[in-house]
């Protein structure tokens, strides 16, 4: 190697890194154990309302348990929800739809809904 070389890369090959491959992706956590239960790449919508005020409609979740299916009135209309509960404390963090009855609202089958209240951001 001659002396001018340098083992060392570029500044311009070290700013190529993204933030996502130096400290991982942005996630969304249990509020209460931190249990990791959804990527921020997942959020479809941050507009929704839950139970206790804002939630995000997410593609995926992951972590999670979900009770049993239940028929309920939401705002929308009826739909068949489970509810979704951190796999790790069992906190209930919001819901997964599994069925809705309006036409206008069957984007949302198998999304899953959860509770700003209840989740925490990681690696922001």
């Amino acid at each position: 190697m001659s002396k001018t070389m340098s083992v060392y890369p570029a500044v311009s090959e070290l700013v190529r890194t993204s933030m996502a491959e130096v400290i991982g992706p942005r996630l969304y956590c249990c509020c209460n154990c931190r249990n990791h239960v959804a990527l921020h790449d997942d959020v479809i919508s941050k507009a929704f309302q839950g139970r206790n005020g804002r939630a995000f409609l997410f593609s995926h979740a992951m972590n999670i348990v979900m009770g049993p299916k239940e028929d309920r009135h939401l705002l929308t209309g009826l739909h068949t929800v489970a509810d979704v509960y951190c796999g790790d404390c069992r906190e209930v963090l919001g819901w997964k739809y599994e069925r809705a009855y309006e036409e206008t609202q069957k984007y949302k089958e198998g999304k899953f809904i959860l509770e700003k209240s209840k989740i925490v951001k990681e690696n922001w």
